[in-house]
């Protein structure tokens, strides 16, 4: 149950948050221990537009998914609950917006539940994690992505989508492990050669070798906070965002990688970014609302009960 002394909160209702409307708990917002902030920014995108409809589509497309998840053998929504933000005007300027996305953030956390930000460019992820940094001595991001995003700013702009990581590590109590990269300039390598006892990188060329433990050591025990660049995944299966690239993960890969991070650390809290709906193909919102759900029963639904294939 939410503290009594939380921010007042304006909700979508029932019939237009996260998940099929006719769910048990659509219409008790305050109930619900996961809280959903649709934020479209969209300032800084240098090829491909459209993230700023990538929120509302995601959440359109989470009204058509199964609640069940067979993986818990349950509908674990119902473990703790759901709530979904009403979509603000985003600030003009980058850097406002992070402030503004680092305020909602802070009440959503100073309410005791856990914060879910659906993007929206991934420099959102700099204003998100700020709370987070300094509630957490030795908090680690674990992000999924075709890019290293460790550029000092890009194009002038300080808190580009490309130095969406770089930002986060300007708090340095934080660490960094990121998997799928397989787009990153000679600046991002020099940075990360810099930082090899903060940065730990898994390659999208390596696949074939990867050992999800190995991935996952660095955040056992540890409280992590998720960041999902959508363009991670294999671009045959998700070209909906700006740079799509190929040589991505598969969908099941990324999630048994998720899965054991739950498992492994605690997750204190996750964005989905960079998705930018194709008009008329609606298979990508879908997966989308997907991935983001699977996100929340993994960081918040507890033990998995039933792993039967």
């Amino acid at each position: 149950m939410a503290s009594k002394t939380q921010p007042a909160f304006d909700y979508l209702v029932g019939d237009d948050s996260f998940l099929d409307p006719l769910r048990t708990d659509a219409h008790e917002p305050d109930k619900a221990r996961c809280v959903v902030i649709p934020f479209g920014l969209e300032q800084s995108v240098s090829y491909g537009g459209g993230t700023a409809a990538g929120p509302q589509a995601i959440i359109d497309a989470s009204h058509q998914l199964e609640l069940f998840d067979e993986e818990f053998w349950a509908e674990p929504y119902g473990r703790y609950g759901i709530a979904a933000l009403r979509a603000q005007p985003v600030a003009p300027k980058v850097a406002d917006a992070l402030d503004q996305l680092e305020g909602t953030v802070e009440s959503v956390l100073a309410a005791g539940r856990f914060p879910f930000v659906l993007g929206g460019e991934h420099s959102l992820t700099a204003g998100a994690i700020r709370p987070f940094a300094r509630r957490y001595n030795d908090l680690v991001v674990l992000q999924f992505d075709a890019h290293a995003d460790l550029r000092d700013g890009y194009l002038g702009e300080h808190f580009s989508h490309a130095s969406a990581m770089r930002r986060v590590l300007d708090n340095t109590n934080v660490s960094l492990v990121s998997v799928g990269i397989r787009a990153v300039s000679s600046e991002e390598i020099a940075f990360y050669e810099s930082n090899r006892d903060r940065i730990a990188i898994h390659w999208s060329k390596d696949q074939a070798h990867w050992d999800i433990e190995e991935i996952v050591g660095p955040l056992r025990g540890r409280p992590v906070y998720v960041t999902f660049d959508i363009d991670g995944l294999d671009s045959a299966i998700m070209p909906a965002t700006g740079t799509p690239t190929p040589g991505g993960i598969p969908y099941l890969t990324a999630l048994a990688i998720l899965r054991r991070a739950s498992e492994v650390s605690t997750i204190v809290g996750a964005d989905l970014v960079e998705f930018a709906p194709i008009a008329g193909l609606h298979a990508f919102d879908y997966t989308a609302a997907h991935l983001a759900y699977k996100m929340m029963n993994y960081a918040l639904a507890g033990s998995i009960s039933r792993t039967d294939s």
